[in-house]
């Protein structure tokens, strides 16, 4: 039990640390400003939803699971 919790905690340190880079990483630093994310701007409300951006990050965690449970 403790080492699945290291290894959860070291899992979101890197997830944590790859989206502190990501705007200097040239793929990543588009994530959440792709064509076909939703942006609708009205007075002073904002409304975004994030609808490709997600899409994508489906796609890959799906193919990460696929290829981890091999």
């Amino acid at each position: 039990m403790g080492k699945a919790i290291v290894i959860i905690g070291l899992v979101i340190a890197a997830i944590g640390l790859v989206i502190w880079a990501a705007p200097s990483i040239p793929l990543l630093g588009r994530l959440g400003r792709l064509p076909g994310d939703i942006l609708v701007r009205r007075g002073n409300s904002t409304f975004y939803f994030p609808l490709m951006t997600s899409i994508v990050i489906s796609v890959v965690l799906s193919l990460l699971f696929v290829l981890l449970r091999r």
